[in-house]
């Protein structure tokens, strides 16, 4: 159990839980809520932590977010897309056509995708000069790379996610970091397992009265 009340591992004022195997770790943001979800959640095991209907029933949430499927690519395990380097172009973070591209895109979207949360380059694939997909990373703690992508709507199965995702995991590996993709979304879990992520664990936010 750990105290954070800025823990990126959830929104502000939330808790959480991640799952990797047969570990987890129990995020709270505050001292006072601790001894209470410690008690309630100490007799579930690692995997239930991230279950919606198992932290329901211990824990008198008032809104869930997840569980979201955490998934990582090794240098041997990486699959490139085809092509990528040569039809992505570098932007820097902050560049306004990315801030559009989230407004196409809409709130909810954007912030599943936390673009503007990157701290690499920005590594986009454009049509008629607009931005229709981006892709970054943000580095974590333990020399982790939180891979961020986001398609514009009227762009999206036709593989521009990964393509963008592609570039950006491979600079990832090439700093020596280690490419982590969260995912809820169906379409993105399958992104990410074309690029030869293994999913490892999953993370579940819960929100209390």
């Amino acid at each position: 159990m750990i105290v954070s009340p800025d823990s990126g591992l959830c929104p502000p004022g939330w808790g959480g839980a991640v799952s990797l195997g047969d570990s987890a770790v129990v995020t709270v943001p505050s001292a006072r809520t601790a001894a209470a979800v410690r008690a309630a959640v100490s007799d579930l095991p690692a995997a239930a932590l991230t279950d919606p209907a198992s932290v329901s029933a211990v824990l008198p949430v008032t809104g869930i977010l997840g569980p979201a499927a955490l998934a990582y690519a090794s240098p041997e395990g990486f699959r490139p897309a085809v092509g990528a380097s040569s039809a992505v172009e570098r932007l820097p973070v902050g560049h306004p056509a990315l801030r559009i591209l989230e407004e196409e895109a809409g709130r909810s979207d954007s912030a599943e995708a936390s673009l503007h949360e990157i701290t690499s380059p920005a590594f986009v694939v454009r049509e008629h000069g607009r931005v229709v997909a981006a892709a970054g990373h943000r580095t974590w703690p333990c020399r982790t790379a939180h891979i961020s992508v986001l398609t514009a709507p009227g762009s999206r199965g036709r593989g521009l996610a990964r393509t963008a995702a592609s570039a950006a995991v491979a600079e990832a590996l090439s700093a020596g970091l280690l490419p982590q993709w969260r995912a809820r979304p169906p379409a993105s879990r399958r992104v990410a397992a074309a690029l030869g992520f293994e999913e490892l664990g999953a993370q579940l936010s819960f929100e209390l009265p």
